[in-house]
């Protein structure tokens, strides 16, 4: 499964770490190791909205079974690397590239954060949420994976594709599609939807819609596994800093 290339290139790495495949190895440790937080952590494990939402669907079709999510995650781009034709194999030297990447995006993030009234993503101070330290990580975890299944993942190509068909222009059905889904993540961090949302606040929507949208363009652009770590790291960045 994993490859060699003897002559590696900035330009090779982008496209090896794009593939739908290299984003699932590298999302597999960081799913494994949420998904076995939450069962340890029991009741007072932190959820996210999209975690919630994508697991009240799944019960309400009937398939209540725990590990289903992440399976469906797994599964969801398992597919889409299937469709992509491309080779089954993740070249050697990427998911380490991925990590350092992501983590220079979520700093690249905090820093611009800084320049903006409302500074987290991770719903407000995140000294002030329940949970040790460790519990917060794990949470984040959940926020980058879970998050950026629906919102990137999911919901972005569907309003694309809605849009598209609406009869938009390429540049406007994209700009619309990323918009749309941008404030609809925004406003999933809100007591509008969830019990243990904030209550709403315009500058820190403002910031997380705006983050929406660095989101959408670094899922389009670099693939859901950097998407993926760059969330989750600027959550715990945000946590450390």
């Amino acid at each position: 499964m994993v490859g060699q290339q003897s002559s590696p290139s900035l330009a090779w790495y982008h496209e090896e770490s794009r593939r739908p495949l290299t984003s699932l190895v590298f999302v597999i440790p960081l799913l494994v190791v949420y998904e076995a937080g939450g069962l340890a952590l029991g009741p007072q494990a932190m959820r996210n909205a999209a975690d919630g939402w994508l697991r009240e669907l799944l019960r309400l079709m009937g398939f209540g079974q725990y590990f289903l999510l992440p399976l469906l995650t797994c599964a969801i781009l398992l597919g889409w690397h299937h469709l992509s034709g491309q080779a089954w194999r993740v070249a050697a030297g990427v998911l380490s590239g991925m990590w350092v990447e992501s983590a220079a995006l979520a700093l690249a993030l905090l820093v611009g954060a800084r320049w903006l009234p409302s500074l987290s993503l991770s719903g407000g101070d995140p000294t002030s949420l329940a949970g040790s330290w460790v519990d917060q990580c794990v949470s984040f975890l959940g926020a980058g994976i879970y998050e950026e299944l629906l919102f990137r993942l999911m919901l972005l190509p569907i309003a694309i594709g809605l849009f598209r068909t609406l009869g938009f222009a390429r540049p406007m059905y994209l700009g619309v599609a990323v918009v749309c889904t941008s404030l609809f993540f925004s406003a999933a961090h809100y007591d509008w939807f969830l019990d243990a949302g904030e209550p709403f606040d315009p500058f820190s929507f403002t910031f997380r819609a705006l983050a929406g949208g660095f989101f959408c363009g670094l899922f389009l652009w670099r693939g859901f596994g950097i998407v993926v770590g760059t969330h989750a790291l600027y959550d715990i960045f945000v946590t450390l800093h």
